[in-house]
């Protein structure tokens, strides 16, 4: 493996950060191995060179010269293709071409359109968190309303003293998190030497680590980039190398830089970081936190950047290859939580953790078994279903249909939804007819004329489809006829034959609303518990857990915990489990087990 800071290798730079155009290739940018190098070192990578550059074809050496002819910075360019991030992490899911012609190609076409899309889990990660800035504007209400004192500074964690974590057997290095009521929970860390601290969100749904640089605009904290300022400094990649990472309808942007890295008392030596330039909208001027270092797996790091994490370990910093978190759900207590680096706190869980494996190497993503609602199973996942843990996002996600089943028991408020009803009214009866014919699920919106059906992709509960237009039909009538299905099976799977068409026309008007649907607070007592099978046990949610309480008094109002999210076949259906749930649970990350695990948490 080739080290690039020896070789003076810049992977990964698109080629219009240097020729000033757009392109699909990326260039591997090599310096002369006598610049800046001692003789051995310059024999070494001299030799290295000749071996990677044996490999290379000769017209693609011919063609890389030759680009490199109109340029005067004494680089050489060699282009490569780029793999998206869809092949590289989900190839598995992708379609796969059958026998016939006709499969063939609509195989072939299908997985060509869905390579060229970026992940859909981050766009999904994305708009779960933009779901919650409404209630992020209500929570900072809410503070100025109680005139909450907030102290940033570390005299919170300072009652526990070193001697009093050694009496209880804390494994691993404790950084004490700041929770913002419930929305929000960080961190701080030190940036260089001498360090300069930020406050972070230690989020397991992304990989990178991005701070504000000096150059940016509007953020709360800047970091001093001038070279020299802190004596750990250095440019990686090239200088000015150009850096972004998208979050749905928006974006950070910046260069790369490396430095050493303070978390607790572990320093992190010659980390790749962003600095941001540029940061999108009010959210992060509303939020509490500076950056966001990610804890997800390299495979979903931006350009490929070793994330900070990967250097603990590697760098032999943690004793146990595991990071574990503990959220404080009381807002007003003065510990918001905690992650502990290379083990867990045995005062923050109750009992054994119950583990599951992680069944993708991207996010934390593992298999749930099924969902309850008074202990009782509502058909959702009776196949089983895809979920992330993430410590990025404050509410639990999951796919529309379910979200909407999960709102009509605890009467959440909602929206209507015209093209469900209009399917109801219009084909409610035929469907159900279709559906005790034993018509397979998968076929009923194509029988009726309302989608195409291809059966290549999963949408859950044994339906396959994909939503398309057939005659001017729009998408939206058709992923209605898809829910719908999907409501009307799960009563199937319940034994209820009757009312069904009711049912799902109560669904229909009351439609999970995107700003939030909200919960009559004098009912949170009456209604039932929810409940996530996970690794052979039901991990229950009390009301209270899930139903988030925003002021006080006559001016309280609560709103529910879950939001819709729909990530489409193959990758999806999916769940997210945010705050709401590790909250309620205490949950390790194993990353030298590759799995997940949760305990009550105390």
């Amino acid at each position: 493996m080739l080290r690039r800071r020896p070789l003076q290798l810049a992977l990964g730079l698109p080629v219009r950060s240097l020729q000033g155009r757009a392109s699909e290739c990326f260039v591997i940018a090599v310096r002369s191995a006598d610049q800046d190098m001692g003789p051995a070192r310059s024999r070494t990578c001299g030799a290295t060179i000749c071996v990677l550059l044996s490999v290379l074809s000769a017209a693609t050496m011919t063609a890389a010269l030759l680009a490199s002819s109109n340029s005067d910075d004494g680089l050489i360019r060699i282009p490569l293709k780029k793999r998206s991030i869809m092949e590289s992490i989900y190839g598995d899911l992708l379609p796969k071409a059958t026998s016939t012609p006709e499969s063939q190609a609509a195989a072939t076409a299908a997985a060509a359109a869905l390579r060229d899309v970026d992940d859909p889990v981050r766009a999904a990660i994305a708009q779960a968190r933009e779901r919650e800035h409404q209630m992020l504007v209500e929570a900072a209400a809410m503070e100025r309303r109680r005139q909450y004192y907030w102290s940033y500074s570390s005299r919170s964690s300072s009652s526990r003293t070193t001697a009093a974590l050694a009496a209880v057997c804390v494994t691993g290095e404790v950084v004490a998190l700041k929770n913002f009521l419930n929305a929000q929970y960080f961190g701080q860390i030190g940036v260089g030497c001498p360090p300069q601290n930020f406050t972070v969100v230690f989020d397991t749904g992304s990989a990178n680590l991005w701070v504000p640089s000096a150059k940016c605009f509007f953020s709360r904290e800047q970091i001093i980039t001038v070279v020299g300022l802190s004596s750990t400094f250095v440019w990686l990649r090239y200088p000015g190398t150009p850096a972004s990472i998208h979050y749905g309808t928006g974006g950070i942007a910046g260069f790369y830089s490396q430095d050493q890295i303070t978390i607790g008392n572990l320093v992190v030596q010659n980390q790749e970081f962003i600095e941001a330039t540029h940061e999108p909208g009010f959210t992060f001027l509303l939020a509490r936190f500076d950056g966001i270092l990610g804890l997800g797996f390299q495979e979903i790091s931006v350009e490929g950047s070793v994330p900070v994490w990967y250097n603990m370990v590697n760098q032999s910093l943690v004793k146990e290859p595991v990071f574990s978190f503990w959220l404080n759900r009381d807002p007003i207590d003065g510990e918001g939580g905690e992650i502990v680096f290379g083990g867990d706190d045995p005062r923050h869980y109750k009992g054994s953790h119950t583990y599951t494996r992680v069944t993708r190497k991207a996010y934390w993503q593992f298999e749930m078994g099924d969902f309850l609602i008074g202990g009782r199973s509502i058909g959702i996942c009776v196949d089983g279903c895809a979920v992330i843990a993430d410590s990025g996002t404050s509410l639990i996600a999951g796919p529309l249909f379910a979200i909407a089943q999960i709102h009509e028991r605890i009467g959440a408020s909602g929206v209507v939804n015209h093209e469900c009803k209009q399917v109801v009214a219009d084909h409610g009866l035929q469907m159900l007819e279709l559906l005790k014919a034993q018509t397979p699920p998968a076929e009923i919106c194509s029988k009726i004329g309302l989608c195409t059906f291809d059966g290549t992709h999963g949408v859950s509960a044994g339906i396959e489809s994909v939503a398309r237009s057939v005659d001017g039909t729009s998408d939206a009538i058709c992923n209605a006829c898809e829910m719908i299905v999907l409501w009307m099976q799960s009563e199937f799977n319940q034994n209820k034959t009757e009312g069904t068409l009711e049912y799902v026309n109560r669904l229909c008007e009351n439609m999970p609303d995107p700003v939030g649907s909200h919960v009559d607070c004098r009912r949170i007592d009456s209604l039932q518990t929810v409940a996530f099978s996970i690794g052979g046990r039901a991990f229950e949610l009390r009301p209270d857990q899930y139903i988030l309480k925003v002021g006080e008094g006559f001016m309280a109002h609560c709103i529910s915990g879950f939001t819709a999210l729909d990530v489409p076949p193959p990758v999806g259906p999916l769940w997210i489990l945010g705050d709401v749930f590790m909250g309620a649970y205490h949950t390790i990350f194993d990353f030298g087990k590759m799995r997940i695990g949760f305990a009550d948490s105390a």
